[in-house]
C-alpha cells in the first residue's frame, strides 16, 4: 500500500523541486519509503524555524540506498577525502 510521507525542505531546494530542475532527494534513511509513495515536501525556513505554508507533492519513482560504510566501490579513506556527488541525469 502506498503511503504519504512528509518531510521538511529548505526554500532554495523547494524552488528547485517546484520548478522541475531538481529531480532527486538525498535523505537520511531513517524512514521507510517505496516506489509509488507520495513525498510531501513542506517548505521550512531555517531562519525562522517555521514552515512557510508552501508544499509540493511528488510521486516516488525510484529508491536507492547507500551505506557509506560499505567499501564495495571505494575505500573509507576515499569517501572521507572526497565525499559523494549526487547526480541527476535525463
Amino acid at each position: 500500500m502506498n503511503k504519504e510521507i512528509e518531510k521538511k525542505i529548505w526554500p532554495n531546494y523547494f524552488d528547485l523541486v517546484s520548478s522541475g530542475k531538481k529531480k532527486y532527494e538525498l535523505r537520511l534513511a531513517d524512514f521507510e519509503v517505496a516506489e509509488g509513495d507520495i513525498l510531501i515536501l513542506k517548505e521550512w525556513d531555517p531562519t525562522t524555524k517555521d514552515y512557510t505554508g508552501r508544499e509540493i507533492r511528488k510521486k516516488v519513482t525510484q529508491v536507492g540506498h547507500l551505506n557509506i560504510n560499505d567499501e564495495k566501490f571505494w575505500s573509507k579513506e576515499q569517501i572521507d577525502k572526497f565525499g559523494f556527488h549526487i547526480i541527476s541525469i535525463e
